[in-house]
């Protein structure tokens, strides 16, 4: 199911204005389509619920998740460090106009600032998120230089003397933990692949 038609099949859920779904649905195209979003992109929503579609039966509340997997990166400035924030308060304000009750609207804005710090959450759904937004890390080599590349590309405004020391400090963020995904499944999937590809890259910069 391509983008929009998942945005649509889980909106028609609570409300059946299919203008106000269309807006919405062209919005969110067009946010992750900015010119400087070279990983931050519709190819990256489109992996994560790809992976997602392996795990849907375990997963709570997969219309939540959808709309925190849509709205996770909607405001995107590789030089803000509230994107996170700002994605949570743009999905609240469109989440209420699409008739989601509060508690739901709740749920996904916390989703969405887990995103920030990627700490393993009591909740499930949170975990399985986070696991699909770091799956990247898990890819083969190639793809997996592909997104630094893109990654570079999105930080391009920072000289490599500021860029490497940033990249450096995140990437021993994650290899330092016990366990960079939360989940069984996809610490089973990635992890193994995913130390190696960050030893790597940690080795050339």
């Amino acid at each position: 199911m391509i983008l929009k038609e998942k945005f649509f099949h889980i909106c028609l859920q609570f409300t059946q204005n299919e203008i106000l779904i269309q807006n919405f649905s062209t919005e969110i195209e067009k946010k992750y389509s900015e010119k400087n979003r070279y990983y931050h992109n519709v190819q990256h929503l489109e992996n994560m619920f790809s992976e997602l579609e392996f795990v849907k039966d375990t997963i709570l509340n997969f219309s939540n998740l959808s709309f925190s997997v849509f709205y996770h990166d909607v405001i995107y400035d590789a030089t803000s460090k509230l994107n996170e924030e700002k994605s949570a308060e743009f999905a609240k304000s469109r989440l209420q106009k699409l008739c989601l009750d509060e508690t739901d609207i709740t749920e996904i804005s916390a989703q969405i600032l887990a995103t920030k710090s990627h700490e393993k959450s009591e909740k499930s759904d949170i975990n399985y998120l986070l696991d699909a937004d770091l799956s990247i890390l898990g890819k083969d080599p190639e793809t997996y230089l592909d997104y630094t590349k893109n990654i570079r590309k999105e930080y391009s405004i920072y000289p490599d003397f500021l860029y490497k020391p940033g990249r450096k400090k995140v990437l021993r963020h994650f290899s330092e933990l016990e366990n960079i995904f939360k989940t069984d499944y996809f610490k089973t999937k990635y992890e193994i692949q995913a130390r190696m590809n960050i030893e790597n890259e940690l080795k050339f910069l």
